[in-house]
Parts: C-alpha cells; structure tokens; sequence
C-alpha cells in the first residue's frame, strides 16, 4: 500500500508543478501574470495616465515575446490614448446621446471592481475582471458617475510550447442602461473593438490565409487571422504576434485595420455604425493571440486557429 501511494505521489507530481507554473501575483496597479517566476504579460486595473491626460484602465501593457521581448507600447507620442492590448469604442451611445468617447480616453471611466485568477489547469492560468463603464457626463440624482454597462473580460495564459505561446481574450459586455450601442470612429476606416498596439520595425509584414496582406487605410477584408511579423524578438530578432478571430463573433469573420507605422492592428468591431448592446443578452467578443520567435508557419497557424474553434 505505501509503495501504492509512493507511485501515486511521483505520477502527481509533475502535473502539479506543471500547473503550478504560471502564476497571477496581485500588485497596487494590477496583475502579472508569470511563468516560473519570468513576466509574460501585466493587466492594468488602476487607471493610468500621462500629465493628468489620457487616464486608461483595464488593458495589457505590457506583453511579452517568449525570449522576454517586450512587444507593446504605451502613450506612444503619435497616438498618446493608444495602449498595449485594449478594447475600447469611440461611440458610446445612450438613447441617441454621445456619452464619450472610450477610444481616445474622453468623458469615460473604465472602474475595474475586482480582478482575480479564475482558474487553472496543468498548461494554463486564467485571470478574470469586472469592470464598470462610466462617464462623468452621465449621472445618477446624487450627481456621481453612473453605471453604463458591465464588463467581464477574461485572459487566458497558455505555457510556452518550443518557440510561441497562446493567449486567449474574452469580452462580455452586459448593458446597464436601456438603449446603449457601441461603434466605431465615424468614418469611412470605422475602426474600433479589440485592438493591438505593437511595436512595428521596418521590416513589418503581414499574412493571412491567402498569403501577404497589403494594408490600406480603409478595412481590409483577408481571413478569420492575421500574422504580423518583423524585428520583434530580442537581440533584433525575427518574431511577430497572431491575432485570431473566433468564428463566434457577431461579425465573424471581422475585416482588418492594419498599419505599417504609427498606430494599431485592429479586427473591427462593430465598425462605423453603432449597435446595440443587450441588458439580457451580453455581447461576447473572443481572440486568440500568438507571440512567436524565429518563423511561424501557415500549418502551425491553421493548426492553433483549429484549436481555438
């Protein structure tokens, strides 16, 4: 019997330090999420900003490579409002009204009420967050920021697998207020949703399912995934960042805004005209990103993209 038991023992014992690998550690601001004591990538939950402007909250920044590259950018000086991994809206519409504008970090409050890990298995961790979207231009009879809609999102960290690691995104937005609706800037590129802003080197390119994708200004329609990559690993590597979209998104699969320089990569969400948001039935919004070193070939795409559906 304790042979029995000795033999139980060493088969857990891998499972749990496997599991037991990838970590959420609390701080003042946020969470990092770890794996073996190395940063993968941190959630923002305290609002931030640069000279009293721009104050942000309930976004990743920042987001490494698997080689501790680190690939996104915050208060870039082109696009100050940018930041690292976020989902935000210019119009945030109630009853017809502009509220404020998400985007830009205008008239919003994202309050992030409690963030935790929510589970784990023995390849990955997952952290949740309940957020409540506000503006100072919206508020209840005793003239305080009232709530405009609930957000949970969840992250989900997948350990590291020779050269990549997966990243998984949910947003579920509940609305608060009758006759709430979401969009896009108000122009013909309608961009908006879940958006990257990555680091771009000279030498960015971007892949899809039907080969290179030249960006435009205007949405480009190019497939369910993105494969964006350059000199983005250490050392002036070659890396580069997957985004995926789940074929249960409302508008799947989403067209594209891509830029060479100065901006984000963006599969917009809902694009230039607005649409509602349910008090019953939460919008759910799903991505998968990829973070790779050295090359990442079509197959192994398709194969993780497979994965995810």
């Amino acid at each position: 019997m304790e042979k029995l038991i000795q033999l139980i023992l060493i088969g857990l014992a891998p499972m749990y330090s496997f599991s037991q690998s990838l970590t959420v550690e609390k701080t003042n601001e946020g969470a990092w999420i770890k794996e073996n004591g190395e940063k993968v990538l941190f959630y923002q939950a305290k609002s931030k900003a640069i000279g009293g402007k721009y104050a942000r909250a309930n976004y990743v920044h920042p987001l490494y490579n698997v080689d501790g590259f680190e690939l996104t950018e915050d208060f870039p000086k082109d696009h100050l409002h940018h930041r690292g991994i976020f989902w935000t809206w210019h119009q945030v519409i109630v009853g017809g009204e502009p509220i404020g504008d998400a985007w830009e970090c205008k008239d919003f409050i994202w309050d992030v009420m409690e963030f935790n890990k929510s589970g784990s298995r023995k390849n990955s961790v997952t952290m949740n967050a309940r957020t409540l979207w506000k503006s100072p231009v919206w508020k209840d009879a005793d003239g305080n920021p009232k709530p405009l809609a609930e957000e949970y999102s969840e992250i989900t960290v997948y350990q590291k697998m020779d050269n990549y690691r997966v990243i998984d995104f949910r947003i579920s937005l509940r609305a608060l207020e009758e006759d709430l609706k979401i969009g896009g800037s108000d122009d013909h590129k309608g961009y908006g949703g879940f958006s990257v802003r990555m680091k771009m080197p000279k030498d960015i390119k971007f892949t899809s399912v039907d080969g290179e994708v030249e960006p435009k200004t205007e949405q480009v329609r190019a497939g369910p995934w993105m494969n964006v990559s350059g000199r983005l690993a250490s050392n002036n590597g070659h890396g580069g960042v997957v985004m995926i979209n789940h074929p249960d998104n409302p508008m799947f699969p989403e067209k594209w805004i891509l830029r060479k320089k100065g901006s984000m990569q963006n599969p917009v969400y809902p694009g230039r005209h607005p649409v509602s948001v349910s008090a019953e039935d939460p919008t759910v919004l799903k991505y998968r990103m990829v973070v790779y070193t050295g090359e990442m070939m079509q197959k192994s795409i398709e194969e993780i993209v497979r994965d995810f559906r």
